[in-house]
């Protein structure tokens, strides 16, 4: 598809179908009508709005926020190794030192985060046997 400016485009939920930003294509479309969705830098909520190489995505996904470069776009959702050549990541890299992932509490379980182990059980009870 050509947009008015005669460069070719495609829709950006599509593009992020092919991509394996999304996993369907409805899914895709929900992200962008979130209203979080950038494409250099403006925010957009309409689905149909036509990417074209050379843009910025700027969108959350997870925990942290992605910031991609469109390098070319997807005829298919192919492999994944297939998807990664139609984007560059503009990420920065994480600082040496900082943890990816979330550290655990003292505790090694979080609040509410199930029912309580063996472990825990003792614990509460040699606290209840101290007072």
């Amino acid at each position: 598809m050509e947009d008015a400016a005669g460069q070719p485009g495609q829709r950006i939920d599509r593009w992020l179908w092919c991509a394996r930003f999304a996993r369907s294509r409805s899914i895709a479309v929900a992200l962008v009508q979130s209203g979080r969705m950038r494409v250099n830098g403006a925010r957009i909520s309409k689905a149909s709005r036509n990417v074209r190489p050379g843009d910025v995505l700027t969108f959350p996904l997870g925990a942290h926020i992605r910031i991609i470069e469109v390098v070319a776009l997807g005829l298919r959702r192919g492999p994944a190794p297939e998807a990664a050549t139609l984007y560059r990541d503009l990420e920065p890299p994480p600082a040496p030192g900082t943890a990816t992932t979330p550290v655990e509490p003292a505790g090694g379980r979080r609040s509410g985060a199930g029912r309580p182990t063996k472990r825990d059980r003792r614990r509460t009870d040699a606290l209840r046997q101290t007072h």
